[in-house]
Parts: structure tokens; C-alpha cells; sequence
């Protein structure tokens, strides 16, 4: 049986956690991870509309801000990889979500391809998550999980183009 997630109070009173925790959707009881990456469909549909190369950079910087806010996080929390930390998965949601159609059928088929991979973690996800530590870490296996669910939705978005 699963531990429930506890959030820290430090959730609500620093504004590093808070943003590590995907804006509070982190300290959710059960399946944070879940809740961090619906808490990422807003901040999707807020980039969607940038250019392409655009989008690209939002990613990057969400990312690079992802590796610090979640480094910090964890030293702070004095755990790797806090279950409440979800900064990574709003960050693996946006690759998802590089370059799909738009429209909410594949808004939740990137949002379900993504928690898949996030979940399962098939080579090399899974030794990234246990090798790589630190905020990179983190990022990490959340950024591939959302390169394969990209792939995999590009994949299904060309078979129904």
C-alpha cells in the first residue's frame, strides 16, 4: 500500500517550494504527479500559442528554472525527489506537448502518454531516475518521459492526419 503524499508546510510559506510544487498542486494526498501535470494543461494553453521556436525556449527555461527550484527543494526538504515535487512533470507535459495539434483530444492524449511513460519509466527513464540525482535528476527523467510521449504522439497525430 502507498504512503499518502504529506506536503511540507514550507509548501504554502516559500515561494521556491511553492513553485517546485507545481503551484501547490504538488501536496495533493494521492497521485501528485497526476495533479502536477493537470496543474501544467493551464500553463500549456498560456505557450500553445507562441511560435514554434517560442515555445521551444518557454520550455527551455521552465526546464532550466525546474532544475534549481527542484535542487533547492529537495535540499531544503532533505529528500530526493519529494513526491510533492511536480515542477518536473509540468516540465515533461510541455515536451509532450511540443509541436501537437491543437484542440482538448490531444491536450488529454499528450496528458495521458506522458503520466504513462512518467509511470512506468521503460529504459532508460528508469535508470535516469535512479542514477542522476540532484535537480538534474529530477528534471531529468520527467524531460525523457515527455520526449517519448512526444514521439508517440506525433506518431498518432500523423496516423490521424
Amino acid at each position: 500500500m502507498k504512503r499518502r503524499n504529506t506536503a511540507p508546510p514550507s509548501v504554502w510559506r516559500n515561494p521556491v517550494h511553492f513553485f517546485a510544487f507545481g503551484l501547490g498542486a504538488g501536496a495533493a494526498p494521492v497521485a501528485p504527479g497526476t495533479f502536477g501535470t493537470l496543474a501544467a494543461v493551464p500553463l500549456y494553453l498560456l505557450l500553445a500559442p507562441l511560435p514554434l521556436w517560442g515555445y521551444l525556449l518557454a520550455v527551455l527555461a521552465v526546464s532550466l528554472l525546474g532544475i534549481w527550484l527542484c535542487d533547492r527543494t529537495s535540499r531544503d526538504l532533505g529528500v530526493h525527489d519529494h513526491p510533492g515535487i511536480v515542477w518536473d512533470e509540468f516540465a515533461g507535459y510541455l515536451v509532450t506537448m511540443i509541436a501537437a495539434p491543437p484542440g482538448w483530444l490531444w491536450i488529454a492524449v499528450g496528458f495521458v502518454l506522458f503520466r504513462i511513460f512518467d509511470i512506468l519509466k521503460p529504459w532508460p527513464i528508469r535508470w535516469v531516475d535512479r542514477q542522476v540525482h540532484g535537480g538534474f535528476g529530477i528534471m531529468l527523467d520527467d524531460l525523457l518521459a515527455g520526449v517519448f510521449a512526444a514521439l508517440v504522439l506525433q506518431a498518432v497525430t500523423r496516423g490521424f492526419g
